[in-house]
């Protein structure tokens, strides 16, 4: 090569690193945003970790073109740690574009978009996340790409675990019960954790049908005149199925080895399976599923013939045996000193049954207009609502019943109750958000950062949807939007928290399948749990105790950082609510 040319090439190369080094240098981690970015027509919010006042700038990420100029908020101090932040609010620039949030002070923000539709990939990626959870079934390439596997976990020889026989089905007896999603980060499969991912999945179907018929995950059900959310929801619908002792109508609590499988690949896994106990918890929320289900696969009676009639036999037959039983609960420990061998897997034990019988009498009025379902249950909306979590699921009834209420023809005060729970709850939400540091709802108070904290954001922008819905009143729905933000970098931690998304983003979930494939970047579309200040699992890698910052992105941390399928639901419905609502400047 000509020594001339060798040393201008150098020295352009050694130039383009300078510029790069530059340019990460010049990123601050102090401006807080979605990282993914926002639609055209709504609220645009920035947090700037900043004492000082001043102005900020709207930049065109190529150009440099200034394309919006704005001043900094007040001084908001955080209630957990005491840091201080000014808000940055854009939302006046409607320009479809790719930009940069400047503040002189500090440097700029990692580069976002403002388009149409901007989260529907989003919502994409997280249904997607549940086919990477299926058990049962080889991944291959052309749906997995790089997380490709091999099939694990048959379940096609799962013996009764001696707290689990009946009548025909003594201890060790052999079923099969293929199919479903494992849990989280383990791989075992819930019947209490399905029930409120399902009554999510469902219900965002439910909700916004229309914007389901283009939503394509690519697996291999896509294309087959069924909507892919539904097809997914389907390959655990089918192993649920499978949980119902057909002898009386029971449902076993979980299948499950009897202690968790190491960090290995589901194909490496031959521990002995085995389903447990019937319980009254587990049974009503198969009901509600099953009643759900009937009524959303009874227009796909075509291409699933008996799907949906199934579904109706299985949730009559559990209901009348949770009304023969109604106060049979998990104990797992007790269970233990009684039978062998020991279960010390995920527990999901729970001590009343009131707000799983809210639920499933709510499903099985909307699929029968039966309004008897409702007899001499309390619904309990005089107390203020409860968001919704594996072990507390009424409002996923009311939701239900709000949705039909027109159809049902229920009577007026039964839907004032349930509407003034809804608001009631939404304004509370909303109090004194223009004091939070991070001008989101999420994170008021420490009891927000529980485990699986990342739920509870989604599960409060689904309220707020709510609520917006039964108003109109655009401030529920920037509250919402602001959650979705707060998932997505705008929060105490600056990670987005949906693997595969970001440019601060998880890259060490505690997730069996990330960790074993030996792939550098996680399993995409999953939820991390997020900040939990109870850091259970004394991981050594925390870097902080506030409520709000208490998370590592290490895949020891199973307190703040596994994934769940009850955590990715609700992370479906905001973003593809959210997306049908606001998509397209042609959207409601």
């Amino acid at each position: 090569m000509n020594i001339l040319v060798r040393k201008l090439l150098i020295i352009s190369c050694s130039s383009i690193v300078i510029f790069c080094q530059s340019f990460a240098q010049n990123v601050s981690t102090e401006i807080r945003l979605n990282q993914i970015g926002f639609y055209p027509q709504s609220e645009k919010i920035a947090v700037v970790l900043s004492e000082n006042a001043g102005d900020f700038l709207i930049k065109d990420a190529k150009s440099g073109k200034t394309a919006f100029k704005g001043k900094l908020s007040d001084l908001r101090t955080n209630q957990h740690s005491g840091k201080r932040s000014r808000v940055a609010d854009f939302s006046a620039l409607k320009e479809n574009g790719k930009y940069v949030l400047e503040v002189v002070s500090l440097g700029k923000s990692s580069p976002f978009d403002i388009k149409e539709n901007i989260h529907k990939h989003i919502a994409v990626a997280a249904l997607k996340g549940f086919y990477y959870q299926r058990a049962s079934t080889d991944l291959p390439e052309k749906f997995a790409g790089k997380w490709a596997r091999a099939k694990g976990h048959a379940d096609d020889k799962v013996l009764v675990h001696a707290s689990a026989m009946s009548p025909g089905r003594p201890e060790n007896f052999v079923i099969s019960s293929p199919k479903g999603w494992y849990d989280a980060g383990d791989y075992n499969k819930y019947i209490v954790n399905s029930g409120i991912t399902m009554g999510t999945l469902l219900s965002i179907y439910e909700d916004h049908p229309e914007y389901f018929q283009t939503f394509n995950t690519n697996i291999p059900e896509s294309n087959n005149a069924v909507p892919d959310l539904l097809d997914e929801v389907i390959w655990n619908l089918r192993w649920m199925f499978t949980m119902q002792d057909p002898g009386d109508g029971g449902v076993y609590h979980k299948l499950t080895n009897p202690k968790f499988d190491g960090m290995i690949m589901p194909e490496d896994c031959k521990n002995p399976r085995y389903v447990v106990q019937k319980n009254t918890v587990s049974t009503l929320d198969f009901v509600a599923v099953m009643a759900q289900s009937a009524r959303i696969l009874k227009g796909f009676d075509a291409q699933l013939p008996g799907l949906a009639d199934s579904c109706i036999t299985a949730a009559v037959k559990g209901w009348e045996w949770a009304l023969k039983n109604p106060d049979i609960f998990y104990n797992q420990n007790e269970i233990n000193q009684k039978f062998d061998p020991d279960i010390v897997t995920g527990a999901y034990g729970d001590k009343s049954a009131a707000d799983e019988k809210i639920w499933a009498a709510a499903e099985m009025y909307a699929l029968t207009g039966k309004a008897d379902y409702l007899k001499d249950i309390n619904l309990e909306t005089d107390k203020p609502l409860a968001l919704p979590a594996w072990s507390q699921v009424k409002t996923l009834g009311y939701y239900t019943l709000l949705r039909n209420a027109e159809t049902l023809k229920m009577e007026s005060h039964l839907i004032a109750a349930l509407k003034k729970s809804v608001l009631n709850f939404s304004e509370e939400l909303l109090k004194d958000l223009e004091k939070q540091p991070y001008h989101t709802v999420m994170g008021k108070t420490a009891r927000d950062y529980s485990w699986g904290s990342s739920s509870v954001a989604a599960n409060q922008g689904i309220a707020l949807i709510y609520a917006y819905k039964l108003t109109r009143q655009p401030k529920y729905l920037n509250a919402a939007i602001g959650n979705l933000d707060y998932l997505l970098g705008r929060n105490a931690t600056g990670y987005s928290f949906l693997t595969g998304f970001g440019t601060k983003r998880i890259m060490h979930p505690h997730h069996r399948l990330s960790i074993a494939d030996r792939i550098s970047d996680p399993v995409p579309g999953l939820l991390s749990g997020g900040p939990n200040p109870g850091q259970q699992d004394k991981c050594t890698t925390y870097t902080s105790k506030f409520a709000d910052e208490s998370f590592t992105d290490n895949d020891c941390s199973y307190a703040s950082n596994e994934m769940a399928i009850n955590w990715n639901a609700p992370m479906v419905y905001l973003a593809a609510a959210l997306d049908a609502i606001l998509g397209s400047t042609k959207a409601k």
